[in-house]
């Protein structure tokens, strides 16, 4: 992905033919069209009565709910079709992990708790999702998805026999759905990785996920708490370690080392940047899991960076990384593209129903998040073609 392919002018029907080619049946793949017509273009909530009202012209709720909510065609090929096209047409600089929130009033669709949020700070009746997008010069594109079980879930027989949950599918600590997700991408859909951003400031332990892309040769940037506890390795051993916080590490830092001022360009907020960064090498202090080859997990070192702007007495964000160091003063800007995932995913909320699926199966909201990622990805191509076609009025089914 270190170069891309200029979008030329994008036919919506060719979009389908590449996004839907693996779905087996003709009706699937016709359903696939109307239904990403209707996250395209509908004003408001996208359901499929007003789906099939706008689109169609007439009422075909029955066969729209069939094809999102039960029919058994796989997302993988239509995530790999979405992303492969967006990959070839944007250069992309990270992959950035986000957490997703779908507020529920009830407890029956699949996934949903209440339980604690933490990109939103507090406790909320949701489901929890997390999304892997694509970040660069296309903004934030979202291209794969895994649905966060809470433990209740493993436990409720009916909630899962309703939610139609399969077997294998579990409570599991977030950054396994994280690696399982980067995995996915890089191994079955064959993307070129990036280095991984992440927000891992409310997790209790950072060395799980850190571990598990070191073991994959993936960079990653990594934010974390002010509260993390490191140390920084010594030169040799007559000397003691650097134990405590992460402040703590930064402060000692700072006492001997000058900080290196890095100016950058927002592109959300269109505005120029300007700050300081610090980094030192950094060890975790909490011990590896029992059995973990830590040698094997740790191929190059690991560096704190801290975000440190000018007139502060103190850093704002703390970041883990095992970028290399002549590429440490990039880190603030790629830690600062996490944004620009953020306004995608905003933009599938407000623009392309993200959280308008009103079913309660596993499935149908695989199936749901997995076309509203299309929908947005199909937006982004038709602004950066030349001559984008006016498609979405009318059709063929």
């Amino acid at each position: 992905m270190s170069s891309a392919t200029p979008p030329s002018a994008l036919s919506f029907q060719s979009y389908c033919g590449d996004l839907f080619r693996e779905l087996a049946r003709s009706d699937q793949r016709r359903w696939g069209e109307v239904y990403l017509r209707g996250l395209l273009s509908v004003p408001g909530r996208k359901t499929p009565t007003r789906i099939s009202a706008h689109v169609l012209g007439r009422p075909a709720v029955q066969q729209l709910q069939q094809f999102v909510h039960q029919s058994p065609w796989e997302c993988g090929p239509v995530r790999r079709q979405t992303a492969l096209r967006l990959a070839r047409a944007f250069t992309t600089d990270a992959w950035s992990v986000d957490e997703v929130v779908f507020v529920k009033n009830g407890d029956r669709s699949v996934g949903v708790a209440r339980q604690y949020a933490p990109s939103q700070e507090r406790t909320v009746n949701c489901q929890l999702a997390c999304a892997i997008s694509l970040v660069g010069a296309g903004g934030g594109l979202p291209v794969n998805w895994r649905l966060l079980l809470p433990a209740r879930w493993d436990r409720d027989e009916q909630l899962r026999r309703a939610a139609h949950l399969p077997a294998h599918e579990q409570s599991r600590p977030r950054w396994q759905s994280v690696i399982e997700a980067i995995d996915e991408m890089t191994e079955e859909w064959l993307l070129d990785p990036r280095p991984i951003l992440a927000d891992w400031r409310h997790e209790s332990e950072a060395d799980p996920l850190l571990c598990a892309l070191e073991a994959r040769g993936l960079g990653y940037l990594v934010q974390v708490s002010a509260r993390t506890a490191v140390t920084m390795p010594r030169p040799h051993s007559a000397l003691p370690a650097v134990r405590g916080t992460v402040t703590d590490l930064a402060a000692h830092v700072a006492r001997r080392t000058e900080r290196t001022p890095v100016s950058w360009h927002d592109r959300v907020g269109e505005r120029r940047i300007r700050s300081q960064f610090l980094s030192t090498p950094a060890l975790l202090c909490a011990p590896p899991a029992a059995g973990r080859a830590t040698a094997a997990h740790r191929p190059t070192p690991r560096y704190l960076v801290a975000d440190w702007p000018f007139g502060r007495p103190e850093p704002r964000a703390y970041w883990l990384t095992n970028l290399p160091a002549r590429r440490l003063a990039e880190a603030l800007p790629l830690a600062h593209l996490r944004s620009l995932a953020g306004a995608g995913l905003r933009r599938l909320h407000e623009d392309f129903g993200l959280g308008d699926f009103e079913g309660r199966s596993f499935r149908g909201w695989h199936h749901h998040v997995t076309l509203a990622s299309a929908a947005l990805g199909y937006a982004a191509l038709r602004a950066a073609a030349p001559r984008p076609e006016r498609v979405l009025s009318g059709s063929a089914v």
